[in-house]
């Protein structure tokens, strides 16, 4: 059962405040009392607002605040005051200034992206009806297989980079094949802004995706701004987004899957006049239940030797590195998917 909860905030005028324990939503349909002991997190999105108790409220109490663009880039993030042993702090610190140490650690997020990556190319190959297109994106999934046994000689992190954007120009060719006969265009992979339906998707999905893995961050003590394959920069959550690597490519097959069934259609989203798309306010809302349910659903965990809930894989991957930062484990192990 899943004890707490994240809230997300999508009306365009919502607002919420603070009331004796609770959080009070208010929007053009009423209002709506949150008690702050249910919850773990409050996600605000496009111009939802919080006020100041509030804010301070959700501080006090360690329930972390996101505020997302309606692209789901993030805007902010607040949490409560810094947790976990300082010697593990202390010990990320060492790991991310150790070239060695660092590089070893890029390689096992790498890695298990690129094998992700690999399994999900192979099981739409599977789903794929037609011979030529199902041998075409198998592949696909092998080279990027052979990419995956060269990132072992890999001697600096620029060179890992680079095993890793060709690995991505062939897996985002695969995810154009699976997607080219839909209802939704998809080009290639763009960001900043999106370009395209799917583009527009990925991006909010991952925005989703990052702001989880900031807040299990947080929750063991790690410093999520201090990153070994994205290297530290002012105001990015640079070790989020390193074990974010892994659990993208389970992102992109949650979009295709949508894709295919037909759940989010070109209405969908709106345009603007210098190419970009985003997904209008309705649909967002829309997307946020589609991939809340997806998150129940469970998910085989090799390290763990049992099936967990998805919304679970932040958490387990932050602890694992926390447990790999204290000598625990002797390397860093990566999610990877069993098909």
């Amino acid at each position: 059962m899943r004890y707490l909860s994240t809230v997300y905030v999508r009306e365009h005028r919502a607002k919420v405040s603070f009331r004796r324990g609770s959080l009070l939503v208010s929007d053009p349909d009423g209002k709506k009392r949150i008690p702050l002991e249910a919850i773990d997190g409050v996600i605000l999105i496009g111009a939802a607002q919080i006020t100041t108790d509030a804010l301070g409220a959700c501080v006090e109490r360690n329930v972390r605040v996101a505020s997302l663009k309606r692209n789901g880039a993030i805007r902010f993030v607040v949490g409560g005051p810094t947790g976990g042993n300082v010697h593990l702090r202390s010990a990320l610190y060492a790991a991310v200034s150790n070239p060695r140490h660092s590089l070893e650690l890029s390689r096992s997020v790498v890695a298990g992206k690129l094998q992700n990556s690999r399994r999900v190319i192979n099981r739409w190959a599977r789903d794929e009806h037609s011979a030529s297109g199902s041998d075409q994106l198998s592949t696909r999934a092998d080279q990027i297989g052979s990419r995956v046994a060269r990132l072992s000689g890999s001697p600096t992190a620029d060179h890992i980079r680079g095993i890793e954007g060709d690995a991505a120009r062939i897996y985002f060719g695969a995810l154009k094949d699976v997607v080219a006969k839909s209802h939704l265009k998809f080009a290639a992979r763009t960001r900043r802004p999106p370009r395209d339906h799917v583009n527009a998707m990925l991006g909010y999905c991952y925005g989703l995706l990052v702001t989880e893995l900031i807040g299990a961050l947080d929750a063991v003590g790690l410093d999520n701004q201090m990153g070994f394959f994205h290297r530290p920069r002012s105001g990015r959550p640079s070790l989020a987004l390193d074990l974010a690597e892994e659990l993208r490519p389970l992102v992109d097959r949650f979009v295709v899957t949508l894709v295919r069934r037909r759940q989010v259609g070109p209405e969908s989203f709106v345009g603007t006049p210098g190419g970009a798309v985003y997904l209008h306010d309705d649909s967002r809302t829309d997307l946020i239940k589609l991939w809340e349910a997806h998150k129940d659903a469970d998910i085989y965990h090799p390290v763990v030797g049992q099936s967990v809930p998805r919304w679970a894989l932040p958490s387990i991957q932050a602890t694992l590195l926390a447990r790999h930062l204290r000598g625990d484990l002797p390397v860093y192990p990566p999610f990877l998917t069993s098909h």
